[in-house]
């Protein structure tokens, strides 16, 4: 099953987060995302042909997010978005940051 096909599943405490390999190895399903912060964060700048359309994307990875109950960092505006994706309360990556980044893409 693809990463855009699964889920985020709520972390409960305890949960580990991915090692460096890991991430690198998951990261390979979304290569137009880039692996920051010791690979504890993944990050993707958005170019767009004016504010509006930066605005209409941005909210539409806001009703994404929303769905998905992970909520990434946005930035946005004249024509581009930057988003960072991680597990806050493990503050490194999971599973759920490369299923929210595979379906943010399949927004565009």
């Amino acid at each position: 099953m693809s990463l855009s096909e699964k889920q985020c599943v709520p972390c409960k405490g305890g949960v580990a987060r991915l090692s460096e390999s890991q991430a690198k190895a998951i990261h390979k399903q979304t290569p137009d995302w880039q692996l920051t912060e010791n690979a504890t964060r993944v990050e993707r700048n958005f170019r767009f042909a004016d504010f509006v359309a930066a605005r209409t994307f941005v909210n539409q990875v806001g009703n994404l997010a929303e769905q998905q109950g992970h909520h990434p960092d946005i930035s946005f505006g004249w024509g581009y978005a930057h988003i960072t994706i991680y597990t806050h309360d493990i503050k490194g990556l999971h599973e759920n940051d490369f299923i929210l980044a595979a379906k943010i893409d399949a927004l565009e």
